[in-house]
């Protein structure tokens, strides 16, 4: 029987917003719940330290609060084809990130789109840092099917933003299996419908750092707050001055969270001419965001009374069984077995 298996993950590095649940997580939960693979989802505390590493100490309450949002949002680990992986708890997993490092190319890491984008806004960049597009792709292959199988599968449902790390993962993948014989297969990437949401003042990033982000355990009355300091179109001062749309990021929002088609479309078209005050289209998408976030709110209640210990645990170990056969056939290949 073929092994079709799903690898995804975050850093855990604080609470998770809606740009989070857009993303990934709503596209994770609709995988999750066609039955069709074995669901691993990564907590990455190790590659938290790449930028947390002066104050690890927050990284065990982000673990939790990440567990948390998990649960909120529907994911699952009680089914047997679920599992949360803590990254730290897999030794091998660090191993097959070392192996791998020797068939990487130093030109390759350094102009990964994302590593570029993030060196930027780091002043004192690590070594831990700079290895992360090999870290990453570690992850994706440390359950990879051992030995491969007819019709085997590693599918990695990711945020727009992370798709070069899926492409380097193939790179990689590929120059081992061409240096070495058939090991690794090639993983497939799949994208959410709402690649990156932009933040509530109009920035490409939404972020905590940034205090631009409407968070999932926020409630009612934070969420209504937030959305009415949202930034619009700056050129309209007065509700019947035409007002710009595309890129607005309050429409933005409204594609993306409400499922009104009609009233999107009729706010749209009275903005455009000037017919409607931005107090309307945020109270409407105060309303629709609250929607969107009450069940995430009400499974939150549930999810803070689980044994989270014991879910890390569980599929954890899952995690480590199937790295420890990868890691055994890398170490085969690459000549590392001695008697």
């Amino acid at each position: 029987m073929a092994t079709r298996r799903i690898l995804t993950g975050m850093r855990t590095t604080g609470r998770l917003h809606l740009g989070h649940y857009v993303g990934a997580l709503k596209m994770w939960k609709e995988m999750q719940d066609r039955g069709e693979y074995e669901c691993f989802f990564l907590l990455a505390d190790v590659q938290a330290l790449t930028t947390h590493a002066s104050s690890p100490e927050i990284l065990t309450e982000s673990v939790r609060q990440v567990v948390l949002d998990w649960l909120s949002v529907g994911l699952d680990p009680t089914r047997e084809d679920v599992n949360f992986i803590l990254q730290s708890q897999v030794p091998e997993r660090h191993e097959l990130s070392v192996l791998l490092s020797m068939i990487a190319r130093y030109r390759e890491v350094i102009n990964n789109p994302t590593l570029k984008e993030e060196l930027e806004r780091q002043k004192r960049a690590t070594m831990g840092f700079m290895a992360y597009p090999v870290d990453q792709v570690a992850d994706i292959l440390m359950v990879n099917p051992c030995p491969i199988g007819y019709g085997d599968e590693l599918i990695v449902p990711v945020g727009e933003d992370q798709a070069p790390h899926l492409e380097y993962a193939r790179t990689l993948a590929a120059r081992f299996n061409k240096q070495y014989g058939k090991t690794f297969l090639r993983c497939r990437t799949e994208i959410g419908e709402v690649g990156r949401l932009v933040g509530l003042d109009g920035s490409n990033k939404m972020g905590k750092s940034l205090d631009n982000a409407i968070y999932l355990s926020d409630d009612e009355r934070t969420v209504v707050k937030k959305v009415g300091g949202m930034f619009t179109d700056p050129k309209r001062i007065r509700a019947d001055i035409p007002g710009t749309v595309e890129g607005n990021p309050v429409f933005i929002y409204h594609d993306a969270f409400n499922p009104n088609a009609e009233e999107v479309e009729d706010l749209k078209t009275r903005y455009r001419a000037g017919n409607v005050g931005d107090v309307e289209v945020k109270r409407k998408l105060a309303a629709a965001i609250n929607a969107t976030l009450d069940p995430i709110r009400e499974r939150r209640k549930t999810a803070e009374k689980v044994d989270i210990g014991e879910i890390l645990r569980d599929g954890t170990g899952k995690a480590r069984t199937a790295c420890q056969a990868i890691v055994e056939e890398v170490r085969r290949k690459m000549y590392l077995q001695y008697p």
